[in-house]
């Protein structure tokens, strides 16, 4: 093993796949000569050159429908979006291009195109820069969504998705790029669609996924003194949603507590928790219960963002909730 930074395992997914296939290539804005907005991409136009590491205008529809064109005709464009704040100007090229090519084409034309950058909140940056997208992409048929929370699945399941014959929609942080974990030595990748169970427990079932995953395992900590034995389980991909981890998870501990980041209505836990309840609703002994953030636009006031964001405190609540403590 050796420890990078969330960032550094991103730049080495892409080296080494940039490596292998001279199809592969990085466009977005800064990620050349300024070498990426948070240095994810450093050194690598060096290393590729700049027909391999394209620095494009502030302009995402143009470069997001480029990137689908290429990829089209026989390249694997990996596309940063600054942030998916900005991915709103190129929604079209990634719903109605990149997702249906595939079956509106009776299956001629594929989009082996990885979209990646940051989602949610980053502190004070408003509310137009702070928003989650992962469950707007998964309601999508024909996009797989990855959400990584630790540098080690994030090099792997990027490799996974940059190689992926369909379009990969890669959901970051900006404050995990400065996150340092370990990293396995030499080639590996991880499945999409196939869970993590980070910890094992008997009472309870937590499960999260992306930069949420700090605040369970902060949770968690606060549960192992209650004397609550926690099961944590991280998503790693929200399309496709590993159902058969969460369900063989909830009739072990008979109740499950959904942590994300995004708003409340239509998210990622109100569709798990559809599933559990339909497919093991004789296994509960409580409801399935849902720590989201505040169903409104983020404040900027830094008290504002706290109240608004899922914490330690409100998953604690939800599980003595569901613990009927």
């Amino acid at each position: 093993m050796k420890q990078l930074q969330f960032r550094e395992a991103l730049r080495e997914a892409m080296e080494e796949e940039m490596r292998l296939d001279p199809n592969i290539f990085l466009m977005g804005e800064e990620v050349a000569d300024y070498n990426g907005a948070y240095k994810v991409s450093q050194g690598m136009l060096d290393e590729f050159g700049p027909k391999r590491v394209i620095d494009t205008p502030i302009a995402e529809l143009g470069f997001a429908g480029i990137g689908v064109g290429a990829a089209m005709n026989g390249l694997r464009p990996i596309i940063e979006f600054m942030t998916f704040n900005f991915s709103l100007v190129a929604i079209d090229q990634v719903i109605n291009v990149a997702a249906k090519s595939l079956s509106m084409s009776g299956g001629n034309f594929g989009v082996p195109i990885v979209f990646r950058g940051p989602t949610g909140s980053a502190g004070q940056l408003g509310a137009q820069h702070s928003q989650n997208f992962e469950n707007w992409y998964a309601n999508c048929p024909g996009l797989k969504v990855v959400v990584p929370s630790n540098p080690a699945d994030a090099k792997g399941l990027l490799k996974t998705s940059i190689r992926d014959n369909d379009p990969v929609i890669f959901m970051e942080s900006e404050q995990m790029y400065g996150l340092k974990g370990d990293v396995p030595e030499g080639e590996y990748t991880i499945p999409i669609g196939k869970a993590s169970v980070v910890k094992e427990g008997a009472d309870v079932s937590l499960v999260t996924f992306g930069k949420m995953i700090r605040v369970a395992e902060q949770a968690m900590t606060e549960l192992e003194n209650k004397g609550i034995s926690c099961e944590l389980i991280d998503l790693r991909t929200v399309r496709p949603i590993d159902y058969e981890t969460l369900l063989n998870s909830i009739r072990k501990t008979n109740r499950m507590v959904v942590l994300e980041e995004a708003w409340p209505l239509a998210s990622i836990s109100s569709e798990i928790a559809y599933w559990m309840q339909k497919y093991a609703f004789d296994y509960l002994d409580a409801p399935v219960t849902r720590v989201t953030s505040r169903d409104t636009p983020l404040p900027y006031a830094p008290t504002l963002v706290e109240a608004y964001l899922p914490n330690v405190k409100r998953v604690l609540d939800a599980i003595d909730t569901v613990m009927y403590r």
